[in-house]
């Protein structure tokens, strides 16, 4: 009698374990970006972070699915509820600072899903929301140095998005680095109020070219115009975010390249372990999340 209580307890044991064990086998993430997979950019970045992790566990150990495209914050919302409601996924990232107030609105709504979401250090004190953001002013100011250096003209044209976030950063590390090693340049800075406006950015780095600028840098995705501007004048060009040494061609000199995998990492090692959110991290170039490539 004793014995076959025993061995129901543990059948039921192992019963009610099977489900859980299926269920975390696999760790799923959602994630939805405001632009393509291969803007060279923003939305590329954590594409290729999300493409690293998944190389590093394991398609059988990680999953994820990638809405890109959807800068407009009320379509990222739709998204962004369906998943955190649809219980499929072990963690939903928001990549995009504009998606900030979607993201406390619902991590107060679903308080048993993770959330993550940057590039800020704010997550609303709550303990499911995870932030994350960029030093780029680090790889900025190698980047500015190395211009300073270079310049022929003196003169370095920067075409910047809109004046927040990691694009501040890295545009006001690369003016610092110039200045440093070349004092007597002159930085001229234009932010087309826009992170997607490649003619407007087109326009900004032909302006620059006009000026007697023979170096340009940006950031964001509307940076494929101002590249294109550089090759054809003979300009070089300094990025950020991700490698454009391929688009940039000869033009290319130095990259700062967003490695969230660093964060991404550690977020799925919390939750596995139990631990929603509730902190903020940064990449930098000593954690190895920022890392610089140089061209040829």
């Amino acid at each position: 009698m004793k014995k076959a209580l025993l061995l129901t307890l543990v059948l039921a044991l192992f019963v009610g374990l099977v489900p859980s064990l299926a269920q975390d086998d696999v760790f799923r993430v959602a994630a939805v970006a405001p632009s393509a997979t291969n803007d060279l950019a923003f939305s590329q970045s954590m594409y290729d972070a999300l493409m690293a992790v998944q190389m590093h566990m394991g398609e059988d150990a990680f999953q994820f699915d990638f809405q890109d495209g959807t800068f407009i914050v009320d379509d990222a919302a739709v998204a962004l509820r369906e998943w955190a409601a649809s219980g499929d996924y072990d963690l939903v990232i928001a990549h995009g600072s504009q998606f900030g107030s979607v993201v406390e609105e619902l991590a107060g709504e679903f308080p048993e899903v993770s959330f993550a979401w940057g590039t800020d250090f704010n997550t609303f004190g709550m303990e499911n929301v995870s932030a994350y953001t960029a030093a780029a002013d680090q790889g900025g100011y190698v980047n500015g140095v190395m211009a300073g250096l270079m310049t022929e003209s003196g003169v370095i044209g920067v075409v910047g998005p809109i004046e927040v976030g990691d694009a501040k950063l890295y545009v006001d590390g690369f003016v610092a680095g110039v200045g440093a090693s070349n004092p007597e340049a002159t930085v001229n800075v234009v932010y087309i109020q826009s992170f997607s406006d490649v003619p407007l950015a087109t326009e900004a780095a032909e302006t620059h070219i006009a000026n007697d600028a023979d170096i340009l840098t940006g950031t964001a995705q509307m940076v494929v115009g101002p590249i294109a501007i550089a090759i054809e004048n003979g300009a070089r060009w300094f990025g950020t975010q991700a490698s454009q040494a391929e688009l940039a061609q000869n033009a290319g000199v130095g990259f700062q390249i967003y490695k969230w995998e660093v964060v991404l990492m550690d977020i799925i090692s919390n939750i596995q372990a139990g631990e929603l959110g509730g902190h903020s991290y940064e990449l930098t170039l000593a954690n190895g999340g920022l890392v610089m490539e140089f061209s040829g």
